[in-house]
């Protein structure tokens, strides 16, 4: 088979139309051989760029059905054939009937009428004389039906948005089908009808203009089906009569008809500039192949299907995706496809992974045929795996499919039918997904999206009685590894959640999910079942696996998917009071956060789904637990000052912490104690002294929102909240005051610090003075002074110089995404954000480090950004300030430190910083903020010249990015003012130090002549030119595809088709080349060639080979 690509195409999305489908599916037995890809069109492309001006951008009609019930009417008299197409489509079959008539009567006037229809139909008014037929040249009349196209005088029925016209496309190929099928037994065989036709239509679609190449591919292609169609009636009638036998005589004509047809149209049509037209060919390949196998079924056609897997446009090849999944699902048809699946195989297993979605998912499909049919190796969909984490949704499910029905349910053609061994169960399923998870067992997220992928397609996962039988080893014929079973335990959580409507993976789009009336009954029907089906084993598996880190949190979750009301109505409440017990148990017995968040949130859902007696138990039990952790957390810190390990505070800390972050809870003495305790033990570990902060902070933000919530508010609770604030600053600015130092030795910068800074923040924003302006509660208003916020952006910066590594190090720390340097910017953002603190000092500081410290750090600082914008905030102050503080630190490095590099990344730091800032003034931006930009440029101007020449590298570093986003006589004043600056400057005398003042002095020229250029051109161009830009008819070479521009690759492309076609095959090429554009083209490729010499067939050579690998995925 030949290794030969077909056509390529920009990668757009196709949109969908209306195509005539084949009348019969029917099987053959003659094989009729085509030409081969040689054949092809010579230079075909190049005609279709110069005609691509013909083309109007087209609406594609959509299709509309009439009512079946419609009386059809008889065409009228004066009816013609192309009236008939553009508008009753019902009256095609009887029209045909008419039409066969008239001609078998006298052909000549009949075969008038049809050609004219055939020209019309393309859009194009055309009288051929009735007795000139005969010697009318088929060259000539396509020659001047392209001058009437030049002429702008065609119209496009296909595309047109007219009403009459939307069936256009669906009439003209029923016409056509009809016509072959009505002259099936007589003219068919003539040898002049359907002759003559296809002469002219094999022409037509030769011609440059894109709507002459469009409808005439439509009417070849829908003849070469019906062609097909008729030959296989009338060979699968020919044993029974002696009519049929004839018939079988009269067939071999068909053979070289339709060889005619795919050789003359076929192997040009689908490597079309128009992605249509391709995909119009392959689509119509597809269904040759199926319904003529005997015909088709060969690599010789097959080829095209394989090459076109190649195509840039993604609509050829999701067509040729699914061309070939209806081969493969005609198990008759694999053992013919063996020598192709081995050639283009690696090719749709690289088209899982297209960069469009649509394709990627269909290849996906045509990859699972493969492994049905036992065509592909296990080694070859390694690749494949990987695709299991992806981010579109759809690619993953299509996967998981592929991971189902492959590794799990192992489907295949040959096993299908000899089932029934017991391989189907629940536990032979589970155990082949357990398998597949113990590969992700050390990462749960990755388990989570193959869980997640999986899940819509393999029933076992929702049995849940199933999984807690073989959890709780019911089973003795199954034993689960402690990977298994804590795999088994994430597969019921996961699972579970699934069930009730919860996402497992996070959505792309982060919108918020809504179920239809049946989605909702039927998350509640799960809800049942889930709840039925745990409800008396649930205890069970809980005390279990107590002890387990690693399974009791997902265990816990699940009571937050059940229907708790079935506790009462089964009469199952000992159940549910075991169960909220176990709970507890796990809420006392362990310290870990993810464990801690699941007992509470259990228990915040069992006060407020249970009922009656079942809620009332709930909330006796949460304050025995409120107060059992209060008593805990005295007797802890009680025996820390007497000497005892900090271990039982930090633990009782974490859990008071994080069940304030749910609910309120009374610790007004254990504030108290928390406040003195600090106060008195200053070398506490960080991380207790963290959880003690942040405790206090929650107990007062809860006491806030109950005065800011209650009706009236008391003096009492007014008095007692300011000391108790007052009391969390004090030991806030302490650890302000002597901030601890960073410990670099495999820890993420320093977590008290982290804390403090966090705390602080929150804080201020909770009491800012905006707040409560105006209010009985305007004491409560406060904000920091400057040696306050000073220090605190201080300790902001220590934690912001933390590495990528040492922060990566630590990523698998608890709760370490809120001590990170996003939780410090954020913090320091949102004082900003909130008028929390005056903007003059912290926010510079914060814009100051917009480059510095990743991606991450640099969007939080873009929003804030765009938040000071929206409020009408004086930026460019802020930015040039943000500019300065950023080029001191570089100075600060460059005198401090005798590293070049450091030096140099500093100043780089500087240039990027001015670079972002720059680009935040776009499009309108620039007008709108003109005076923003102006005033940035000229006081950076004169804080360059304040010391000059120590600060004028300022110019080249911040200054020089805000230029070019200034209208042109702003750059000529800036540029006579820098100019004479430097009148009575002896600037030789430190060369070095005023090279950056030359250096934006000739930034500012080549900016002023570029944009001045520019100006006079565009105002030349506006004289010159009047309506549309004309081509340039001496341009160099062609535009193989109309969406993008020329290319080396593409003329090469061009140049090797053209060396493969012969004269005969493409009549009309001398007279489209005798026009004057044509033939400036062709001499301008002539020459192109003599200077190439005999290099040039090798360049194409080495250009088609790339091109043949280049692809969406490549």
């Amino acid at each position: 088979m030949e290794d030969t690509p077909g056509p390529s195409e920009t990668a757009n999305r196709w949109p969908k139309r209306n195509r005539a489908q084949p009348t019969a599916t029917m099987v053959a037995d003659q094989t009729i051989e085509t030409s081969d890809r040689s054949d092809g069109s010579p230079n075909q492309a190049e005609r279709d760029d110069i005609w691509d001006d013909f083309d109007g951008p087209r609406q594609k009609p959509k299709r509309k059905r009439t009512s079946e019930g419609a009386s059809v009417a008889a065409p009228k008299d004066d009816q013609s054939l192309i009236d008939v197409i553009k508008g009753n489509g019902k009256l095609i079959p009887q029209m045909v009937k008419i039409w066969v008539e008239r001609y078998e009567k006298d052909p000549k006037p009949a075969m008038v009428e049809l050609l004219m229809m055939l020209f019309e139909a393309c859009g194009a008014k055309y009288h051929i004389q009735e007795e000139l037929l005969n010697e009318t040249d088929v060259d000539d009349v396509v020659v001047a039906l392209v001058n009437l196209a030049r002429k702008g005088e065609v119209e496009d029925y296909q595309s047109s948005k007219k009403k009459e016209f939307k069936n256009f496309k669906d009439n003209l190929t029923s016409f056509w089908n009809n016509l072959v099928i009505e002259c099936q037994n007589g003219p068919l065989f003539d040898q002049v009808l359907f002759e003559k036709c296809m002469d002219y239509i094999i022409a037509l679609s030769c011609t440059p203009p894109r709507i002459f190449r469009q409808v005439a591919s439509l009417m070849g292609l829908q003849l070469v089906t019906s062609l097909i169609n008729v030959t296989k009636m009338l060979g699968a009638q020919r044993e029974t009569t002696q009519r049929q036998l004839n018939a079988e005589m009269k067939k071999q004509i068909d053979g070289p008809r339709v060889e005619s047809l795919n050789k003359r149209l076929f192997v040009h049509r689908y490597r079309d500039i128009d992605p249509e037209i391709r995909l119009s060919c392959i689509q119509s390949l597809g269904v040759w192949i199926l319904s003529y196998p005997s015909l088709f079924l060969q690599d010789l056609y097959l080829k095209y299907l394989g090459w076109t897997l190649n195509d840039k446009n993604a609509g050829v090849r999701k067509a040729s995706i699914l061309a070939l999944q209806n081969l493969y699902e005609v198990d008759d048809n694999v053992p013919s496809l063996g020598l192709f699946t081995e050639r283009f195989s690696n090719r749709m297993i690289e088209l899982a992974d297209d960069i469009d979605i649509s394709v990627a998912v269909c290849a996906i499909g045509l990859v699972k045929q493969l492994l049905r049919h036992q065509l592909l190796h296990d080694d070859d969909l390694g690749s494949l795996y990987d695709l299991l984490i992806d981010d579109p949704p759809d690619i993953r499910r299509a996967i998981g499919s592929l991971v189902y029905e492959h590794l799990i349910a192992q489907k295949s053609n040959s096993s299908q039918h000899s089932r029934g061994d017991g391989s189907d169960s629940s536990e032979v399923h589970l155990g082949r997904m357990l398998q597949i998870l113990r590969e992700f067992s050390t990462d749960q997220i990755l388990s989570t999206y193959v869980i997640d992928d999986v899940w819509e397609y393999m029933d076992a996962m929702k049995d849940w009685k199933c999984i807690l039988s073989m959890l709780l080893d019911e089973n003795p014929l199954i034993e689960l590894t402690d990977v298994d079973a804590t795999n088994l335990i994430r597969l019921l959580s996961a699972s579970v959640k699934k069930a009730v409507g919860e996402r497992i993976v996070p959505a792309t789009d982060n919108r918020k999910q809504y179920f239809s009336k049946a989605q909702r009954e039927m998350i509640e029907n799960n809800r049942r079942d889930v709840a039925n089906s745990m409800m008396k084993r649930y205890s069970q598996l809980l005390r279990k696996f107590m002890a387990d880190k690693a399974k009791i949190a997902p265990l816990i979750e699940i009571i937050n998917h059940m229907n708790l009301e079935l506790y009462s109505l089964k009469r199952q409440e000992q159940n549910f009071k075991s169960v909220l017990q176990l709970v507890k148990e796990a809420f006392c017995k362990h310290g870990e956060k993810d464990i801690l968040r699941c007992c509470v949130k259990a228990i915040n859902f069992c006060n407020a789904e249970s009922r009656g007696e079942l809620q009332d138990f709930a909330q006796n039990m949460l304050k025995e637990l409120e107060d059992e952790l209060i008593a805990k957390l005295k007797a802890a810190m009680r025996e820390v000052a007497g000497g005892d390990d900090e271990y039982s505070l930090l633990v009782n800390l974490k859990r008071l912490y994080e069940l304030q972050l749910s609910r309120s809870v009374p610790i007004e003495s254990l504030y108290e104690d928390m406040a003195v305790f600090l106060q008195s033990f200053r070398n506490l570990d960080d991380e207790v002294v963290s959880f003690l902060l942040l405790n206090m902070y929650l107990h007062i933000a809860w006491c806030l929102h109950s005065i800011i919530n209650s009706e009236t508010v008391s003096e009492a609770s007014i008095s007692s909240l300011l000391p108790k604030r007052t009391a969390l600053f004090e030991h806030l600015e302490y650890y302000l005051q002597t901030p601890p130092e960073i410990q670099v030795e495999g820890k993420c910068g320093n977590l008290l610090a982290c804390r403090v800074c966090t705390v602080l923040a929150e804080m201020w924003c909770l009491f800012r003075i905006t707040n409560f302006a105006s209010t009985k509660l305007e004491n409560f208003g406060f904000c920091p002074n400057e040696s306050i916020l000073r220090k605190f952006w201080k300790l902001c910066e220590q934690q912001l110089s933390v590495s990528n590594e040492t922060e990566d190090e630590e990523v698998q720390k608890e709760y370490i995404e809120e001590t990170n340097r996003d939780a410090i910017m954020i913090a320091a953002a949102k004082l900003i954000a909130s008028d929390a603190v005056p903007k003059e000092y912290l926010g510079p500081e914060i814009i100051s480090h917009f480059v510095m410290h990743g991606t991450s750090v640099a969007e939080i600082v873009k929003h804030l950004i765009a938040i000071l914008k929206k409020r009408d905030v004086d930026v460019s102050s802020i930015f040039l300030e943000a500019l300065k503080r950023a080029y001191h630190r570089h100075m600060t490095v460059a005198l401090e430190s005798n590293d070049d590099s450091l030096a140099s990344k500093s100043f780089q730091e500087c240039k990027d910083l001015a670079a972002r800032l720059s680009v935040t003034f776009v499009g309108a931006a620039r007008n709108k903020h003109r005076s923003d930009i102006l005033k940035i440029v000229k006081d950076g101007i004169e804080y360059a010249f304040v010391d000059a020449p120590k600060q004028v590298s300022f110019l080249d570093g911040a200054v020089v990015h805000f230029i070019s986003k200034l209208p042109t006589p702003d750059i000529l004043e800036i540029l006579k003012d820098v100019q004479k600056r430097t009148e009575n400057v002896n600037t030789e005398v430190d060369p070095s130090g005023w090279r950056p003042f030359y250096n934006f002095v000739d930034t500012l020229n080549e900016k002023y002549t570029k944009k001045e250029g520019f100006r006079e051109e565009k105002e030349g161009t506006t004289v010159r030119r009047r309506g549309r830009p004309r081509k340039n008819p001496n341009i160099q070479g062609k535009k193989l595809f109309v969406e993008h521009g020329s290319s080396a690759e593409e003329d090469s492309i061009s140049a090797s088709d053209q060396d493969e076609v012969h004269e005969e095959d493409a009549p009309l090429i001398h007279s489209f080349r005798s026009s004057s554009r044509l033939s400036s083209i062709r001499v301008s490729r002539e020459e192109d060639k003599e200077q190439r010499g005999s290099g040039g067939s090798g360049q194409a050579t080495e250009n088609v080979a790339a091109w043949r690998t280049s692809g969406p995925s490549s």
